[in-house]
C-alpha cells in the first residue's frame, strides 16, 4: 500500500491514514480510493468503490471486496477484530468469489455467518 501511495505522488496534506493498513499488499486491478468521504463521513479506505458509494453494493448490501474496516464493522456481531480478519482475509486469499467463502475467515461460525450473508454481497 506505501509503495501505491507514493507512486501516485503521495498524500495530500491533511489525509487521514489512520484506516488504511499501510503494510497490506494489493491484488493487480484492485482500486484503492485514499482520502475519499464515504458512508458516515468516514474516509474510504483500501478498496472502496468510486463514487463514494462505501461499499454497499446494490439495495444496501455490504460489498465483500470492497468494503472497509468500518463498513464491516457496522454488520451484525463484526467488531474491529473480526472485520480486520475478513480484510486479512481478502487480502491473502484476493477478492470473495461468493458470500459463502465468509465461513472460511476465522471466527465466523454458522450462527455469525446467518447473520452477515443477508447484509453482504461479493459483487
Amino acid at each position: 500500500m506505501a509503495d501505491a501511495l507514493a507512486a501516485a505522488g503521495g498524500v495530500l496534506p491533511g489525509v487521514d491514514l489512520t484506516t488504511i493498513n499501510l503494510a497490506r499488499l494489493l491484488t493487480d486491478g484492485e482500486q484503492v480510493l485514499v482520502g475519499v468521504t464515504g458512508r458516515g463521513g468516514t474516509a474510504a479506505g483500501p478498496g472502496a468503490p468510486s463514487g463514494g458509494g462505501g461499499g454497499a453494493g446494490g439495495g444496501g448490501l455490504v460489498d465483500l471486496n470492497t468494503a472497509t474496516l468500518d463498513q464491516l464493522e457496522g454488520l451484525p456481531g463484526v467488531g474491529p477484530v473480526l472485520a480486520q480478519r475478513i480484510l486479512d482475509f481478502r487480502s491473502t486469499h484476493g477478492r470473495f468469489a461468493t458470500v459463502d467463502e465468509l465461513r472460511e475467515v476465522s471466527g465466523i461460525g454458522e450462527r455469525k455467518f446467518a447473520d452477515i450473508a443477508p447484509k453482504v454481497t461479493a459483487g
